[in-house]
């Protein structure tokens, strides 16, 4: 498997195979609490995400936390959340929220401003 450069992320990674029939796979969408600003959560959230063929975004929340929202097969969606609930090395995630979601016309895993 060849990496690949995204012009969206600035990022080298893995092929992303844009996800057919989106609205047909489930949505979850995430609130972290913790130490997960500051600590690179956001660009963990796009790399694992991306590496697993989900479609969504991450973001920063003006209270401190962190809302991911993810698009795709329900056994990739359970593997981001393992991986969100223990985060990057330096973070410290003290609250996992996990919701079910509307699927929303997302292609590809943004980090959103």
């Amino acid at each position: 498997m060849r990496a690949s450069f995204c012009h969206v992320t600035g990022f080298w990674r893995a092929p992303c195979y844009p996800l057919t029939g989106v609205a047909k796979h489930p949505a979850r969408r995430w609130f972290i609490r913790g130490r997960v600003q500051g600590v690179g959560f956001r660009y963990f959230a796009q790399r694992a995400a991306s590496r697993l063929g989900l479609a969504g975004y991450v973001r920063n929340l003006d209270d401190g936390g962190v809302e991911v929202y993810a698009i795709g097969p329900e056994e990739k969606l359970s593997q981001l959340a393992g991986m969100l609930r223990r985060g990057p090395s330096w973070a410290d995630v003290q609250v996992f929220d996990e919701q079910q979601a509307e699927a929303g016309p997302y292609h590809s895993f943004e980090i959103a401003p």
